[in-house]
């Protein structure tokens, strides 16, 4: 048997929420009603925020797929001990 809940949210959040479900395939309600059945199950209320990508990672993550693209990677090794060899001589 279904309900009804009534609660104010703000306008803007509730559309990025509505954008954000249907990215996904699904009604907003349909994700508000896995959140409440997970909160009901577990007892736990769990948030996170995805983190934006900083200059500096940005940066790091062009440098490896640069060396990836150039072929300047380093092994693969056949055992750890051929990869502490490498690194004892650089």
């Amino acid at each position: 048997m279904n309900t009804t809940m009534t609660f104010k949210i703000d306008k803007d959040l509730k559309a990025q929420a509505q954008k954000t479900a249907q990215q996904m395939g699904v009604p907003l309600s349909t994700l508000i009603n896995a959140y409440l059945r997970e909160i009901a199950a577990t007892g736990r209320v769990e948030l996170s925020i995805v983190e934006e990508m900083t200059p500096q990672m940005i940066r790091i993550i062009e440098s490896f797929k640069h060396e990836i693209a150039t072929n300047q990677t380093v092994g693969p090794f056949n055992n750890v001990g051929e990869a502490v060899a490498y690194l004892d001589k650089h």
